[in-house]
């Protein structure tokens, strides 16, 4: 096993084969104890499980299992994560970008949903084009079609806040955002290029929004006289100043940053107000002939676009508008900093959205119904009379005359021609710019942390070179100081240029982009069901996802064709690099789900294709032994199958060999191929001697066990061999072709076909079990029925990397097993039911399996029914030796004719361990007579167990259940993990 990552020292415990009696724990650890199968073997918990890796580092592996009977006669003390009371110490597990903390020192600053996610991305979507945009657009576009955009961007934003929600909650997401996201679910050859151009868009977007800022305080500066140099060197000046502001506000830690958007949303808030009230007081003439009169006759006008210019068109006013809509990712692009993504993203984010909406059209409907689009600010234009002729446009109707100014195109205020509208139709003008203020600074700020967090997540996990020097995070929280350090650069870099128009353009395809692949990624892990997709998030679709990947990819073209092209370039660029050196990351991406799922569906589709001379390939099997030491060939086979046909490197390892062969050896093996780019698979094989090891590789099956001891012997070998292994167990067995003469086995249900007299007799069944018929007799299994809303039961009673509860999740997956209720069943005590009951269901909410419903059985350490125990004993009657009641030579023979036999020593060293067995048969029993399914922990015998009581012990567990069972176990390594990667 793997030596633990703690300095303190590891316990350690010896095992013997007659070390038995209760299992002994912390009544305040309750759930670390051992289980009841074994002292070394643990019941489940989450430190097994807070690693990406498949191996647990505190978990006994199956070997130590198997072997801790010799290990204990040899005198070997066998280093466990168990103390002597049977407590598990808690393994030091990498937290993500979180570290350990001492007891004097703060804890790292963590935000909610409203603080982190909600609030942040609000401020990001309420920029400046709320305040110096929309009045305008309302004047090209018309109310109606103005509101029309603003649904099409929220259609869009929406279907990827749900995109995102689904990903956010499948799994733990650690700092990164969107690049964590996206690189996780499509791989490093995706995730790569969109981290890079994601961090540097973040940044370009910092330097917009500033620039926004300085312009507006440039244009109040002019106001009351003041200039410093010129128009665009004070907006240079300001920037910098402003960015350089926004830096030590960052780099003094989020929670200052986090008071400062606060106070952002404040003003905000009161920026909103102001205007709301303002559009209900009344109006003197000065307003008027500015064109702002309140609730009038407007409405109706305003209705309808007024297209203008030459580009004024429903498209350019949607690219307009829709970068205001970016800032959805805000909250997601701190990840990191959140107390629970899982929970803060999907709820932050929505919320954003439906209430920044809300904010958008209220403004539109409001401003569109209190201001006309043309009006000349001159108070002499105010009409004396009913006197209207010659008089053109709206406000004639209200008292006002602008018709000199319309004609000539000179009107210099209205819906049209003003975009500080807002400003003055307000309660108190400034106000309303101490709002613009907020808005674009927040932005800023925002995008001058996202950035940092996304690139430092990209320079961890080393997909670039040279970018390495930004990965370092330094306080409690992790902060990419020298990352924000560059993205102010770029910032300033970019300030300075000044002309950021073109860029702008940029900026909107970068995050349309991401917004395209962060879409593919759900629909794309969606659509290759693998198991560990398992969002705990199910309001999306994957057709929505779909959806939204294709509009966002339509859109990039439609704004601006070539800023695309510039953006797929980079792209492509990007992503050729990643693919080209191959980065070693595996983080479980639907990519490789994908790739699973091709290879499979292509090989079953070729099991049904006769071989043809055209097509024949050569399958080589290579009996090369380990690879690298016949290279030549290896080389020589690899040169006319490669890319071309079958190779198998076959290892033939002899029984000697095994004990001192490295575990990790088949691993080194293969990658010693992949570097040597050998195509080939590696299949080593365990035999007593070469032809033996030769004739199964050739044959590629096992034999058929003949005997209770093959039988059982084929179990400690596919343990041995590390693998998983369940066991179907039936009331009535399996077999059903000794029955089509007779009747149908009670374990199965026949099909009509069969039932129907009218039917011809069954085809005869071959002696290899195959009918000569083919398909025409088919039974029909209870697997094959609708199981309706039955329950499923899995007795969970020793952690065996979580294969247990994966297997009934996927069961639940299909429509016959849908409507079932899955219930865990745990080993507990009175004392402690209800902390552990709650420590269960909060790992399995970790594992997003929807399984809510967890029962502590408390009652498993009581002595089993003298009933039930004598009938135990008497089913292992016939295999005693008797040993004790025989002479020295002749126990001896017996022992060599019948090794499978069951001694009078061992079966009392094994006592308390067949009580147990027959103990949790009764408490399944009373539970599950009623389940469509019962799945029960398969307990790992020691390597001394006879062959027949280990056969007695499976026997015992499933004895009078009427439903199918299964005894389970994994090989020791995770197959669920609460990670996203």
């Amino acid at each position: 096993m793997g030596q633990l990552p703690t300095k303190q020292e590891i316990p350690r415990v010896r095992f013997s084969a007659n070390e038995e009696g209760p299992p002994r724990y912390s009544s305040q650890m309750e759930l670390r104890r051992s289980s009841f199968y074994s002292t070394l073997d643990l019941v489940p918990q989450l430190e097994h499980y807070a690693s990406t890796l498949p191996h647990s580092k505190s978990r006994p592996s199956l070997e130590a299992l198997r072997r801790a009977f010799e290990e204990a006669e040899a005198g070997i003390e066998v280093p466990n994560t168990t103390t002597d009371s049977g407590v598990s110490s808690l393994p030091t597990t990498d937290s993500g970008n979180e570290e350990s903390q001492s007891p004097k020192e703060k804890a790292p600053v963590r935000f909610g949903w409203v603080t982190g996610v909600m609030i942040r991305c609000m401020l990001n979507i309420w920029g400046v084009i709320l305040f110096l945009r929309l009045s305008w657009i309302i004047s090209q576009a018309g109310i109606l079609l103005t509101c029309l955009i603003i649904l099409m961007s929220v259609t869009v934003t929406s279907v990827t806040a749900l995109s995102i929600s689904a990903i956010a909650t499948n799994g733990r997401v650690i700092s990164g955002g969107a690049y964590f996201m996206i690189s996780r679910s499509l791989g490093p050859e995706i995730g790569g290029p969109i981290g890079m151009v994601f961090s540097f868009a973040n940044a370009l977007a910092c330097a917009l929004n500033t620039v926004g800022f300085a312009e507006v305080v440039r244009d109040l500066m002019l106001e009351f006289g003041v200039v410093m140099v010129d128009k665009d060197s004070d907006v240079r000046i300001v920037g910098v100043i402003t960015v350089t502001i926004l830096l030590l506000i960052s780099m003094a830690g989020m929670e200052w940053e986090s008071k400062t958007q606060i106070l952002f949303f404040i003003v905000l808030m009161v920026s909103f107000s102001n205007y709301l009230v303002g559009t209900f007081i009344s109006h003197g003439p000065e307003k008027e002939a500015q064109g702002i009169f309140g609730y009038r006759d407007i409405f109706i006008s305003n209705l309808k676009p007024d297209w203008r210019e030459p580009e004024g068109t429903f498209f350019q006013m949607f690219a307009i508008f829709f970068p205001s809509a970016i800032g959805i990712l805000s909250g997601a692009n701190i990840s990191g900093d959140l107390k629970d993504p899982a929970t803060a993203i999907p709820k932050g984010t929505l919320m954003a959205i439906v209430w920044t909406t809300v904010s958008y059209l209220v403004i539109s409907v409001t401003v569109g119904s209190c201001v006309i689009r043309d009006a000349s600010g001159n108070i002499s234009d105010i009409m004396t009379g009913n006197v209207t002729d010659g008089c053109v446009d709206l406000g004639c109707t209200l008292g006002w005359n602008f018709t000199e100014c319309i004609q000539s195109k000179s009107c210099k205020y209205g819906l049209a021609n003003n975009v500080k509208v807002l400003g003055q139709i307000s309660g108190f003008y400034y106000l309303i710019t101490a709002g613009v203020f907020a808005a674009s600074l927040s932005s800023a700020l925002g995008f001058l942390v996202s950035a940092p967090k996304v690139f430092q997540c990209l320079c961890r996990d080393k997909i670039y070179p040279y970018i390495g020097f930004f990965a370092k995070g330094y306080g409690k929280n992790d902060e990419p100081l020298r990352a924000y350090i560059l993205c102010y650069v770029i910032a300033v870099a970019f300030i300075l240029i000044g002309k950021l128009n073109t860029i702008a353009a940029l900026i909107s395809n970068f995050f349309l982009c991401s917004y395209c692949l962060i879409n593919f990624s759900c629909f794309h892990a969606s659509i290759t069901n693998s198991p560990g997709w398992r969002p705990s998030f199910h309001y999306y679709s994957k057709w929505t996802a779909l959806f939204g990947a294709v509009i966002s990819l339509v859109l990039m073209f439609r704004l601006t064709w070539w800023a695309a092209l510039v953006t797929f370039s980079i792209i492509f660029f990007l992503f050729g690099y990643v693919n080209y050196n191959k980065p070693k990351v595996n983080w479980g991406s639907s990519v490789q789900a994908g790739t699973y799922n091709m290879a499979l569906s292509y090989t079953i589709s070729l099991s049904g294709v006769e071989d043809h001379v055209k097509n024949f390939r050569p399958q080589c099997l290579v009996l090369s032994g380990p690879p690298n030491q016949r290279p030549a060939l290896v080389d020589f086979v690899g040169s006319f199958t490669k890319h071309i046909s079958l190779m198998i490197c076959g290892d033939i390892i002899m029984e000697k060999e095994r004990q001192t062969r490295p575990q990790e050896a088949t691993d080194w093996l293969v990658k010693w191929m992949n570097k040597r780019k050998v195509r080939s698979f590696y299949t080593p094989f365990t035999a007593d001697t070469l032809r033996v090891g030769a004739q199964h590789l050739v044959k590629l099956q096992d034999s058929s066990p003949e005997s209770i001891e093959d039988y059982i012997n084929t179990i400690y070998d596919t343990f041995d061999s590390n693998y998983c292994l369940c066991i179907l167990r039936m009331m009535d067995g399996l077999d059903v072709f000794d029955q089509f003469d007779f009747e149908v086995n009670q374990g199965f249900e026949s099909d009509e076909s069969v039932e129907n007299d009218d039917q011809p007799s069954p085809e005869r069944v071959s002696a290899d079990g195959i009918s000569d018929k083919g398909d025409s007799d088919q039974i029909k299994t209870v697997f094959q029925n609708d199981q309706g809303k039955k329950t499923i039961d899995v007795y969970w009673i020793a952690d065996d990397g979580g294969l247990t509860l994966l297997v009934p999740y996927l069961l639940t997956k299909r429509k016959r097993w849908h409507s079932c209720k899955v219930r865990v069943f745990i080993v507990g005590d009175e004392q402690n039911m209800v902390e552990g009951r709650n420590e269960m269901i909060a790992l399995l909410k970790r594992f997003r399996l929807d399984f809510n419903d967890v029962i502590v059985m408390t009652d498993s350490e009581k002595h089993p029914h003298s009933k039930n125990l004598n009938r135990f004993v008497d089913s292992v009657a016939p295999f005693m030796l008797h040993d004790e009641q025989q002479e020295c030579v002749s126990v001896q023979a017996m022992r060599q004719s019948a090794p499978w036999k069951i001694s009078d020593k061992q079966f009392e060293a094994f006592r308390l361990k067949s009580e147990r067995k027959v103990r949790l048969n009764e408490i399944i029993r009373r539970n599950s007579q009623h389940a469509a399914l019962v799945l029960v922990s398969l307990p790992v015998p020691q390597s001394d167990c006879p062959s027949a009581l280990y056969m007695a012990w499976l026997d015992a567990l499933t004895c009078g259940l009427h439903c199918p069972a299964v005894l389970i176990r994994g090989n020791q390594q995770n197959v669920l993990t609460f990670y996203c990667q």
